[in-house]
């Protein structure tokens, strides 16, 4: 079955335009619109497994927005697509909720790729991103907290938190532990249930808070 994915910018010509190289590349998208208040109010009859959201928005802002579609369904995964590299855009958008955050400056190619990573539970970022992200979880991580009941994870789940803490795609934890793919999406997927969190985003800063970046 294809990918449902619902491309949310106020911009038609941009909007058309992703839409179409979704589309082509095999894609179902079962919504385009241009406000965010519309995007929130179709979502639950479109049903998008990926939401490829623009930050800037005429009625509400992307990290609203984000916020909102969480909240009317946990699984979905968000894409933010923005002219926007500032940092603090980027932080606001990912502490919503959003999966990734690609600039609009990215090619066809490099979109589509980032689409499929998205909707595998990875966290994709325009190179330089990232790094921000990964800096604002260990500051944050360095208030403490209060203590918690750790949930008993496997060897290879630590081992896979581990790598996931220090900012690795799945692929390349896929390469680097020698398991396909699919075998690490399960272990993070599994990880994920028995800590009671919801996607990568929280999976990382969960793995930063207990010094899982860290080499041992």
């Amino acid at each position: 079955m294809s990918v449902r994915v619902m491309v949310v910018d106020d911009h038609p010509i941009w909007r058309d335009a992703v839409a179409r190289d979704l589309n082509d590349a095999g894609y179902e998208v079962t919504a385009a619109v241009g406000e965010g208040g519309q995007a929130v109010r179709v979502a639950p009859a479109a049903r998008p497994e990926v939401v490829v959201l623009d930050l800037q928005l005429p009625d509400l802002s992307g990290v609203e927005v984000v916020r909102r579609l969480i909240a009317i369904d946990p699984s979905i995964r968000v894409l933010m697509l923005s002219a926007s590299g500032e940092q603090q855009d980027v932080l606001d958008a990912v502490k919503a909720g959003a999966l990734g955050y690609l600039l609009k400056s990215a090619g066809r190619a490099e979109l589509l790729d980032a689409v499929a990573r998205t909707h595998a539970g990875d966290a994709v970022f325009t190179p330089g991103l990232a790094g921000l992200v990964l800096s604002e979880y260990r500051r944050l991580a360095a208030v403490p907290a209060a203590p918690a009941d750790t949930p008993s994870l496997t060897g290879r789940e630590t081992e896979v938190l581990r790598l996931v803490a220090k900012g690795l795609t799945y692929r390349q934890i896929a390469e680097r532990l020698v398991v396909s793919h699919r075998t690490v999406q399960n272990h993070v997927q599994n990880t994920l249930g028995k800590l009671q969190l919801h996607n990568r985003v929280e999976l990382t800063r969960y793995a930063i808070e207990q010094g899982l970046d860290q080499d041992a």
